[in-house]
């Protein structure tokens, strides 16, 4: 089974843009490891999302607030 490529490269986009790390660091990493990074970003986004909910309530999120995921990914 291969890796599709459209998912590698949102992976590879997601970690970049949150971790400022360059395209090569990112695909060094095993893939394991790799959505590790992607599923430890998007509960860190989750729990942002959700604290800027409690506090502002929903129309305080933003863009993010049309995301049916709630957790940027």
């Amino acid at each position: 089974m291969t890796y599709g490529t459209d998912l590698l490269m949102e992976e590879v986009s997601y970690v970049a843009y949150h971790f400022h790390w360059s395209f090569d660091q990112i695909l060094d990493l095993e893939h394991p490891l790799r959505r590790d990074f992607v599923s430890r970003i998007a509960g860190m986004n989750a729990a942002v999302n959700a604290q800027a909910e409690e506090q502002f309530g929903r129309a305080g999120v933003g863009a993010g607030a049309n995301s049916s995921a709630g957790d940027g990914w």
